[in-house]
């Protein structure tokens, strides 16, 4: 049963071996504890009133070491869910629901959580023509927490029909699969580094005037071709 229906009658207690404090609930559980390091752990319910014209909210979930962690969900004040969240490392990862007041379902996001102690991950890179086939991996620095990543569907709450989807890739835009395709355009977009480099005859060429190019050409397919090198004597 949701936490928030203990009707937050609580104790605050103070100054135990294990916790720097924590409240009890009138059944008896430990909440909203924190360690002697002052860091939030194990199931807490949040209460929030209505402020500056936004409306408050009841919430609960699980802290690991000061981190949200697992499912957190939301209620309005009159006691409807509002939206199922899921964390880690204090990151939104996952599947996130969000309702409106009377339970119809809004909308459906996907997220990547960002770990803070390493931000990189290796993923996937899949043919630009064929979205199933994987033709490479790499390892990519994530920017931020949270990162977009899988099918945003959103819904008309009144019927449960489907109004729109949306498909991230690392927090970008995805193609037609949900995937990163292996082109150069699409590496760059989500963080792979450089693109690849062009064929450096090509590079070469295009850095060249017009008059040396014009003289390989006439020269081209000989095999002595006599230069000028701007000497004078014998």
């Amino acid at each position: 049963m949701r936490f928030v229906l203990f009707i937050f009658l609580f104790i605050s207690m103070n100054g135990t071996s294990q916790w720097k404090n924590f409240i009890i609930s009138v059944r008896g559980d430990t909440l909203n504890r924190v360690d002697m390091n002052g860091k939030k752990q194990g199931p807490w319910v949040i209460h929030l009133e209505e402020i500056r014209g936004e409306p408050g909210y009841d919430e609960q979930g699980y802290y690991v070491n000061g981190l949200k962690e697992g499912l957190w969900q939301r209620f309005s004040l009159m006691g409807d869910k509002i939206a199922e969240e899921h964390y880690r490392w204090g990151n939104k990862d996952g599947k996130c629901d969000y309702y409106n007041m009377t339970g119809g379902l809004i909308r459906e996001e996907s997220w990547k959580a960002v770990n803070p102690a390493d931000p990189y991950d290796t993923v996937d890179v899949y043919d630009l023509h064929d979205p199933l086939k994987v033709v490479d991996r790499k390892v990519v620095k994530l920017d931020g927490f949270s990162l977009k990543h899988g099918t945003w569907t959103y819904y008309d709450p009144d019927f449960g029909t489907i109004i729109k989807t949306e498909k991230y890739w690392l927090d970008k835009p995805a193609n037609s699969a949900g995937n990163a395709a292996a082109n150069d355009s699409d590496l760059q977009l989500i963080g792979f580094g450089e693109k690849s480099k062009p064929d450096t005859v090509t590079n070469n060429a295009k850095a060249k005037p017009k008059a040396v190019l014009d003289y390989e050409k006439k020269n081209s397919g000989k095999k002595k071709i006599k230069e000028r090198d701007g000497k004078t004597g014998y």
